[in-house]
């Protein structure tokens, strides 16, 4: 069985990284580790090619030779996704599809050729396709029907399928779920509120066949919340560290987490002790009312500002992601959005509009007050609300666009970078003097010069900052010299989000007016109709 996966193209985000990709020639951020999960899973005498379309198409060659062409997909991906079961379907291909967005959506796929849904998680699903597969079926559905896997059984990820010079990172997870119940997350939907974890042993399996490829760089954990299980978490810590020694720290961890790591010093100085430099934190937003609201009650304990700084002085680098537009949001949320910025010094926000995404409490609780405006998944963070919120959407999109320009004004994001790069090379000091190793700074070769001399060029000639960047890695290098390259590298991520800013304003400015006039068009429409009924 020739079986051919394909990863579909993200649109143009705030995760796609484009223009920092292309100063280090690198395709795309992350690989589909789902997929490569997928043929760890499947039967390993089948043979596997993999094309992630965010690193090039598939050939006619590639098309000819599947027997079944397997898809996952994101809701982000979906113009892409529907688009490759169409031309899998124009070469005569059975097409097999799953992952979060045909879990949540299964119709749009179904409807757009797919022959087998394989949803929920795949070591229960999949096992049931390669049944029906066996059996001669040529379309089919699988569900688990509620249960969930025991993730101590999921295979080493097969890493070698990909064309892995094309990534930023690599990734691994260790865990799935989170204990929390936040209503705007589909993560508790998909997964569950009980975290899940692999052994210590099953992901130093994962990293030691990634060291075997010949991987240097970054890896990134995927977990929605690596703190879930916090027992389990340092438990893999504690296996990490001596490994991480005897393999002479071959590389940087990222993460995301709940703020509530800031409460665990312990556990913070074991992340930091394992090489990890970077934590996303979801923040969404420093409104306590409409933390509450939202129930994500874990943002509300403790003084989100002094734990931000915590766990930066730890050595952990922080970024955000901050929402705007929550029910009963008061005016002004998005300077106060800045506001936080700037008293935290986080250098990278991941600022957007709220979103009611499938099958979350927040989307069910908003039919049952008909306030959906639309039940289509292709909503991404240029895109306006898909519900009618409490203040008036205009007023919501317009703090929006402000407060993003606002937080990647040039001068204002390098200032901010440099604030938070204190407190990060104090807390990664005795961390780095203990294993005397660069782990995670980039290969010194023509492509990072090149990338460094566009950046002098961009941010030390050109632009405003020109007397500030130079004062500012100056000190860098002289005081902390031990993260001068990890600064420098979110220098050079902060050129996708000042060229970014302008896509949002063109597209929510755009949508907005879109709606505008629409709405003007319904209101006669609408007079009329009452006028009618009160006669």
């Amino acid at each position: 069985m020739n079986i051919l996966l394909v990863y579909p193209r993200f649109p143009k985000s705030f995760w796609s990284f484009d223009k920092t990709l292309e100063l280090v020639n690198f395709k795309a951020q992350l690989p589909p580790l789902g997929l490569v999960t997928v043929a760890a899973i499947l039967p390993q005498a089948w043979n596997y090619k993999l094309v992630d379309r965010n690193v090039r198409a598939v050939t006619d060659a590639e098309w000819q030779w599947a027997d079944i062409v397997v898809l996952s997909a994101m809701i982000v991906q979906k113009p892409d996704f529907l688009a490759a079961i169409a031309e899998a379907k124009r070469w005569g291909k059975r097409v097999a599809v799953g992952g979060p967005y045909p879990t949540a959506i299964p119709e749009d796929a179904a409807g757009c050729g797919a022959d087998y849904l394989i949803l929920d998680e795949g070591e229960i699903t999949l096992p049931l396709f390669v049944e029906a597969v066996e059996r001669g079926d040529t379309q089919g559905t699988f569900r688990s029907n509620g249960e969930k896997p025991d993730v101590t059984s999921t295979p080493v990820p097969r890493y070698d399928l990909l064309e892995m010079n094309a990534y930023a990172e690599m990734s691994v997870q260790f865990s799935r779920g989170c204990p929390f119940q936040c209503e705007f997350c589909d993560i508790i939907v998909l997964y569950g509120r009980k975290p899940r974890t692999k052994e210590p042993e099953q992901l130093l399996a994962e990293l030691q066949y990634l060291y075997d490829l010949g991987w240097r760089r970054s890896i990134f954990m995927v977990d929605d919340n690596f703190i879930g299980n916090k027992r389990n978490v340092k438990r893999l810590l504690k296996a990490m560290k001596p490994w991480m020694e005897e393999h002479n720290y071959p590389f940087s961890f990222a993460t995301e987490a709940s703020v509530d790591l800031a409460q665990d010093p312990e556990l913070m100085q074991m992340m930091v002790d394992c090489n990890f430099g970077t934590v996303f934190l979801g923040i969404e937003t420093p409104d306590e009312e409409s933390l509450s609201l939202t129930r994500k009650f874990q943002n509300t304990r403790d003084p989100l500002t002094e734990s931000v700084k915590s766990i930066a002085r730890t050595g952990l680098r922080v970024m955000a992601g901050f929402i705007i537009g929550f029910d009963g949001e008061k005016s002004g949320a998005g300077q106060r959005v800045c506001q936080f910025e700037e008293q935290t010094a986080i250098p990278t926000a991941l600022f957007s509009m709220l979103q009611a995404l499938p099958d979350t409490a927040l989307w069910h609780r908003l039919e049952r007050e008909g306030r959906m405006l639309q039940k289509s998944a292709d909503i991404n963070q240029v895109t306006l609300m898909n519900f009618v919120p409490t203040r008036p959407i205009e007023e919501i999109a317009q703090e929006y666009i402000e407060a993003f320009w606002q937080l990647y004004e040039p001068l204002t994001v390098l200032n901010r970078t440099y604030r938070h790069f204190l407190m990060l090379g104090e807390g990664q000091k005795q961390s780095y003097q203990n294993r005397k190793t660069s782990a995670g700074s980039p290969d010194i070769n023509w492509v990072t010069i090149r990338a460094f001399l566009i950046i002098c060029w961009r941010q030390g000639i050109k632009r405003n900052t020109r007397f500030r960047f130079w004062t500012n890695l100056a000190h860098m290098l002289w005081r902390y010299p031990h993260v001068a390259a990890n600064y420098i590298s979110v220098c050079a991520q902060a050129e996708h989000f000042i060229d970014f800013r302008e896509e949002v304003r063109t597209n929510i400015e755009a949508q907005l007016q879109a709606f505008l006039a629409q709405k003007a068009e319904q209101e006669p429409a609408i007079a009329a109709t009452a006028n009618a009924s009160a006669a």
